[in-house]
């Protein structure tokens, strides 16, 4: 057989044993058999290093194993020889949205939509990218879109609810949420949904029931339920029971709902574990027998409860809020300090904060980014006069605090801030707490001090619709977004009122 058709028969060879490879691992990988998947890719991309079929599932399945970075090496690599495939480009789309990359994973949907303009979950997937970087009005044209082609599906249903609560069309999202659950029933991520539309609305005997279903996964605010012998607390009399109360989410979250603590304390021995930093200040909650901080071992118990299923056990509504303030207190040697060091500032002395902590899950990002501003953008303030500002910000966007050019003269003490109870101290020493929806926003709602809420447009449910007040904080004040993004008219407005009550306070 002459040289050239011994090659020949070689590459053959070597494309049906791809081919095999491919087919068998396809069918392991359908099967979630993703080891037998991964190994029979791999011996396909031996056999045919260029095979964009095997690069293209080998993507899919890394992408699947939590490696969104080599997923985007491989189907990069599989678009380079095959470049018309719509699906390649539609999973490119979500690895690089999951590594934070929205802007190149929108290209890459655009470039599906343009392979094929009938495809749904391309159009859903970009929805969801146009979402994150706060386009909701065009992630609303897409969601639509992908339903009109995709009609049964209630993914997409969640989704266009999702984009229509942020953009105050809440009887709409419900809809979109109902369909979602006509469709399927036990959809976690439509009744999820549901719950917060509902309780943004300030309907909370069905909102609080329906918020029961962040347990069962599949949200992007996945929460875990503990796995204790002892039944959780619905409401029955505890009347001699020790009741485990923990918590469950974020610091602001802890703080907005321990207060349910001193409640359930009037009949029941209540245990409070709560986050290492807020051990000392949930120590001076009245009713608690013994707070813990988690990951401790816990003392024996005989029910237990979530702090954020509290409300639905004691079957809270706008109008039975337990509201009282304060109901945390600082260390009074503490804040003695701080007012001896403040001494010197003459005029208003208000805390700052302008950002929350960032969550990696892109929707939580979005989120996260949404809330937060830079102190740049607070510049406007610094017009007000007869204003002191101290910084309460921490974490990384704490360190803009040392730009000198901003226009905002800033006193910083956050490096003696060791937990929340030394935060508590420093702000009971301040007239007047300024700060975007984070943990110290709830916090000096807690201590019953004055505090102003920067909010976003898509105000997270806890703020409700239409208010400038809040019934969680009788001293809390809401500047909102008039529009999605519009920083400036709060800030204008905010300006505007700290120098009315700047001005009525060296009056007075």
């Amino acid at each position: 057989m002459p040289a050239a058709s011994r090659r020949n028969k070689k590459k053959q060879i070597g494309r049906n044993a791809c081919l095999y490879s491919v087919t068998e691992g396809l069918v392991h990988h359908q099967a979630a058999r993703l080891d037998g998947a991964e190994a029979l890719y791999l011996q396909a991309l031996e056999a045919q290093p260029d095979n964009a079929d095997a690069l293209h599932l080998l993507s899919v399945l890394r992408h699947q194993q939590g490696n969104a970075l080599e997923a985007v090496n491989l189907i990069t690599k599989a678009l380079a020889i095959e470049p018309n495939r719509p699906e390649a480009h539609n999973n490119l789309g979500v690895a690089l949205r999951e590594l934070g990359r929205p802007a190149e994973a929108e290209a890459s949907y655009r470039e599906a939509l343009r392979l094929r303009p009938d495809y749904p979950e391309a159009h859903n997937n970009l929805g969801n990218v146009l979402s994150d970087l706060d386009r909701l009005t065009e992630a609303e044209a897409s969601y639509r879109e992908a339903l009109r082609l995709l009609p049964d599906c209630p993914e997409i249903h969640n989704n266009l609810g999702g984009a229509l609560s942020d953009l105050g069309c809440t009887a709409e999202a419900l809809a979109c949420y109902e369909t979602a659950l006509a469709i399927r029933p036990d959809d976690v991520s439509a009744h999820f949904g549901r719950s917060r539309v509902l309780l943004l609305r300030g309907e909370y005997a069905e909102g609080w029931r329906e918020f029961e279903w962040r347990w069962r996964g599949g949200t992007a605010e996945e929460i875990k339920l503990r796995g204790f012998a002892e039944p959780q607390w619905q409401g029955e009399n505890v009347a001699g029971k020790t009741l485990l109360l923990h918590a469950e989410q974020g610091f602001g979250d802890t703080l907005q709902f321990c207060r349910y603590a001193s409640l359930v304390g009037a009949t029941a021995r209540v245990i409070l574990e709560v986050q290492p930093p807020l051990v000392r200040l949930c120590s001076t909650l009245a009713g608690v027998a013994q707070v813990v901080a988690r990951g401790e071992r816990l003392p024996a118990f005989d029910l237990h409860c979530p702090l954020m299923s509290l409300p639905l056990a004691v079957r809270t509504t706008l109008n039975t809020i337990p509201s009282g303030v304060p109901y945390l207190a600082a260390d009074p040697e503490l804040v003695a300090e701080w007012r001896e060091r403040l001494a010197g500032l003459d005029g208003l002395r208000v805390g700052l904060v302008w950002a929350g902590s960032l969550r990696l899950e892109p929707e939580l990002s979005a989120i996260d980014r949404r809330r937060s501003i830079t102190l740049a953008m607070m510049a406007p303030l610094g017009e007000a006069s007869g204003v002191n500002f101290i910084s309460l910000q921490k974490g990384a966007p704490a360190a803009q605090s040392a730009n000198a050019t901003l226009g905002l003269a800033l006193y910083d003490f956050t490096a003696n801030l060791r937990d929340f109870a030394d935060t508590a101290a420093l702000i009971e020493a301040l007239d007047l707490v300024i700060s975007v929806d984070t943990s110290v926003a709830h916090l000096a709602g807690a201590l019953g001090k004055p505090i102003w809420l920067l909010n976003r447009f898509d105000t997270c449910w806890r703020w409700l619709l239409d208010r400038d007040d809040s019934p969680w904080y009788p001293q809390l004040r809401q500047f909102r977004q008039p529009g999605p993004g519009d920083w400036n008219s709060v800030m204008c407005a905010v300006r505007d009122a700290l120098q009315r009550r700047a001005v009525d306070t060296h009056v007075t």
